[in-house]
């Protein structure tokens, strides 16, 4: 029996004593983002098994029931059409070709709809998705009643850190890959944590009547003081890949000069904020920050051509990414001097000029956002006196996560890319 869902199925084997099964058998997740035509996969491959008939009781090859039943009616078409004179060249190869493709399309179909999907039917593997499927369930339920951002952001990565340990279970064990499926899990607690605060949060404005105030919106001013706590989720200590999170919001700006959602994510130089601050070394600006005015130009307005081409809302890129997309670097001198720019882009956010996520990534996270999303970075264990090769997975997570806590600011308040903005570049069309 299946059960599926917007993000794939689960296939459980009822017992025949008519009781529930604790664990499904196989677990199938869909591509993020799928097409309706992708969607179409979870249909075919969840179809009801096919019947087959063995030739004999020793032999085993056996035929579709739909095989045996296409060359039986294809049989009776041939000789209907011979009788009437249609050309045996024509009549023969067509009876042989009907029952031919019964029997085999529907596999070379399958293997193409797989291609869309990861199964995966290892009893542990199934139960450690279980538990993911169950959290993503509640995150899709969330996102289905209400418009807010930040709640079908969440669903959607969810949907992505699903999709990432069905991918991993492909070639590995769920003891092989326990350290990573550890992160995605706990990734995928915080989410599931910070989605039933944002909807006690809606609940406790409804019942105070403040959704009734429109133009009403708080939040702080400034960087927060020390021991003071912001009202995104912080992950728990030695529990994630970030080691720690400063939020630098600044008073809002008007309507007009707000920008698509679309973000720019570069590391720098480590400074400290204040006395007892944490250290900051990379920095989250919305995209149109690279229009300031004060940031390199015409090299800003370029870079934001750039990172908004072909992106989904939402989105974080980092620098690296635009790197490899420009030839691995050897074609940023055509397009900006890009250390300008972060620089700029970096006295901004120090200066008060524009609002950014400020995060104090540890080494190997902040390596991570450093380098393209096909490269590796390789850390020298010397407790176990061997090389660790973190990659595009590592790499993911590191983004889902900083993803979680710029919905949560950005569910409170936009991040506001300064005044005086230039004009994006005009394309010709």
């Amino acid at each position: 029996m299946y059960e599926r869902a917007g993000w794939g199925w689960l296939a459980w084997t009822v017992p025949s004593d008519g009781t529930l099964p604790e664990r499904p058998k196989q677990i199938g997740v869909l591509t993020p983002g799928a097409t309706r035509r992708q969607r179409l996969a979870v249909h075919w491959l969840t179809r009801r098994p096919a019947t087959r008939i063995a030739l004999n009781r020793t032999s085993p090859v056996s035929l579709r029931l739909s095989t045996a039943a296409v060359g039986v009616i294809s049989l009776c078409t041939a000789l209907f059409a011979l009788h009437r004179g249609v050309p045996a060249d024509t009549v023969l190869p067509a009876m042989l070709l009907a029952p031919l493709l019964t029997e085999h399309l529907p596999d070379r179909i399958d293997e193409r709809a797989g291609e869309h999907v990861r199964m995966v039917k290892d009893a542990a593997a199934c139960q450690y998705l279980q538990r993911l499927a169950a959290m993503l369930t509640s995150l899709a339920q969330a996102a289905a009643g209400s418009n807010r951002y930040e709640l079908r952001r969440s669903a959607e990565i969810g949907h992505n850190m699903l999709w990432g340990a069905a991918d991993l279970l492909q070639d590995q064990d769920t003891r092989a890959a326990s350290a990573q499926l550890i992160d995605r899990e706990r990734l995928m607690v915080q989410l599931v944590d910070q989605v039933t605060q944002t909807l006690e949060h809606i609940r406790t404005k409804d019942r105070s009547g403040e959704t009734n105030q429109p133009g009403r919106r708080e939040g702080p001013s400034g960087p927060y003081p020390p021991g003071s706590q912001p009202t995104t989720p912080r992950p728990t200590p030695g529990a994630s890949l970030l080691k720690g999170t400063v939020f630098m919001p600044q008073p809002e700006s008007s309507p007009a000069a707000r920008t698509p959602d679309v973000y720019l994510l570069f590391a720098h130089e480590p400074y400290y904020p204040g006395p007892d601050a944490q250290e900051i070394n990379t920095t989250v600006v919305a995209a149109g920050s690279l229009l300031h005015p004060q940031v390199c130009q015409p090299d800003g307005v370029r870079i934001h051509d750039l990172l908004t081409r072909g992106r989904r809302p939402g989105e974080i890129i980092p620098l690296a990414t635009l790197t490899q997309e420009l030839g691995g670097g050897a074609n940023w001198p055509k397009v900006s001097d890009w250390e300008r720019v972060t620089a700029g882009l970096l006295h901004l956010v120090r200066s008060g000029d524009c609002d950014a996520l400020s995060l104090g990534l540890p080494e190997i996270a902040r390596a991570l956002v450093c380098i393209g999303p096909d490269s590796q970075v390789r850390a020298f264990d010397a407790a176990a006196d061997e090389f660790i090769v973190y990659g595009a997975a590592e790499r993911a997570a590191v983004l889902a996560e900083v993803d979680v806590f710029l919905a949560g600011l950005v569910a409170e308040q936009d991040l506001w890319p300064g005044d005086g903005l230039l004009a994006p570049l005009a394309r010709r069309v």
